[in-house]
C-alpha cells in the first residue's frame, strides 16, 4: 500500500503544485483556461490518437467490458438520483447530482495517470470508459435537464447533443485514430514524433491544469459534496467491482483498469455542465474539491487492491 501510494503521490504533487500556484494567483485563471485548453484540443487528442492508431476496432467493442461499467454505473446514477428525490430536489438537481455521482476525471487524470501506474495497455479501458461517459452520461444530463425544464424532448435537443459530441476533441481525436488503424495508413515518422512530443505534454499540463482549476473552488455545501464523493471515491468503483468481477466475464486486467478507473475524483467537466445549466454549481465545485482531495488516498488503496490479480 505504502508502496502504491508512493508512486501515485507525483501525480498528485503535480496537482497540488497548479493548486498553490493558482491559489496564490501566481497562475490566473485565465491561465488557467488557456493551459486547460492546450491540453483538451491539443495534447491530450494527441495522446489519444496515439494510442487508439494502434487499436483495431474491435479492441474497442467488449461488449461485456461496456455491459458492467455501465450497469455498475447506471447503478449508482439511481441511487444518487432516488437520494435526491428523497431530498426533494426537482429532476434537473438530481440529475447534476447522479452526474457528480458516476463521472470521474478519465479524461485529464485517468488517462495519463493509469497509463502510467498501469502500462499503455490501460489506456485502451479508459478510452472505451471516456467513450460511455460521453456519449450516454454527458447526453442523458441533458435530456434530463431539457426535458424537466421544457416538459417534453425535441429533435433541437438530440441535434445539440450529436453535435456537442462530434465537436469533442476526445471523440473525434479517437474516431481518427482508430480510422487510420482501420485503414492500415502508416503514420510518417517526422508525424509520428511530433504527436509524441506533443502529447508527452499531456500529463503534466493536465494535472496542474487540474490543480489550478481547484484553486478557485469553494467547499460550500459539504454534507452534500460528501455523500456526492463517498458516490463517486467508493459506492461507484464497488458496484464496478461487482459487476466486472462477479456479473460479466471480462479481461482481469481490464477489469482492474476499469474499476481504478471508476475510483478517480469528479470531473471537472461536470462543473461547467451544472455552471452552464445555473444548476447547483457549488454544490458540485466541493465534490470536486473534495473527491480530488481524498482520492489521494482511496485511489492508491483501490490500485494496491486490483493489482494482485492483474496480469501485467
Amino acid at each position: 500500500m505504502i508502496e502504491i501510494f508512493l508512486q501515485t503521490l507525483p501525480f498528485f504533487l503535480l496537482i497540488g503544485f497548479g493548486f498553490g500556484a493558482g491559489k496564490t494567483g501566481f497562475f490566473s485563471p485565465d491561465a488557467t483556461a488557456a493551459l486547460t485548453k492546450f491540453v483538451f484540443y491539443f495534447a491530450l487528442s494527441a495522446l489519444l490518437f496515439q494510442f487508439s492508431a494502434r487499436l483495431e476496432f474491435s479492441d474497442i467493442l467488449d461488449w461485456n467490458f461496456i455491459a458492467a461499467y455501465l450497469t455498475a454505473s447506471l447503478a449508482i446514477y439511481l441511487v444518487a438520483t432516488i437520494v435526491a428525490f428523497a431530498r426533494k430536489l426537482p429532476i434537473e438537481e438530481a440529475a447534476i447530482e447522479a452526474q457528480v455521482a458516476v463521472i470521474g476525471n478519465v479524461g485529464f487524470l485517468g488517462i495519463p495517470m493509469l497509463a502510467i501506474l498501469l502500462g499503455d495497455r490501460a489506456v485502451l479501458s479508459v478510452m472505451v470508459i471516456l467513450s460511455v461517459d460521453l456519449i450516454v452520461f454527458s447526453s442523458l444530463v441533458v435530456i434530463l435537464v431539457h426535458g424537466s425544464r421544457d416538459g417534453r424532448m425535441s429533435f433541437a435537443i438530440l441535434k445539440s447533443i450529436g453535435k456537442g459530441l462530434l465537436a469533442n476533441p476526445m471523440i473525434v481525436s479517437i474516431v481518427l485514430g482508430l480510422s487510420v488503424s482501420a485503414l492500415d495508413i502508416s503514420v510518417p515518422k517526422p508525424v509520428g514524433q511530433f504527436l509524441g512530443i506533443l502529447g508527452a505534454a499531456a500529463t503534466p499540463g493536465a494535472l496542474f491544469a487540474i490543480g489550478a482549476s481547484l484553486a478557485t473552488k469553494s467547499a460550500e455545501r459539504v454534507a452534500v459534496a460528501g455523500w456526492l464523493s463517498f458516490c463517486k471515491l467508493i459506492l461507484h468503483p464497488a458496484a464496478v467491482a461487482f459487476t466486472a468481477l462477479y456479473v460479466f466475464d471480462v479481461d482481469p486486467y481490464a477489469a482492474g483498469v476499469m474499476i481504478t478507473a471508476s475510483a478517480l475524483p469528479v470531473a471537472g467537466n461536470v462543473y461547467i455542465l451544472a455552471a452552464h445549466f445555473g444548476i447547483a454549481p457549488t454544490r458540485v465545485s466541493a465534490s470536486i474539491l473534495i473527491s480530488t482531495a481524498i482520492s489521494i488516498f482511496t485511489v492508491s488503496a483501490v490500485v494496491a487492491w486490483v493489482t494482485p490479480f492483474m496480469p501485467m
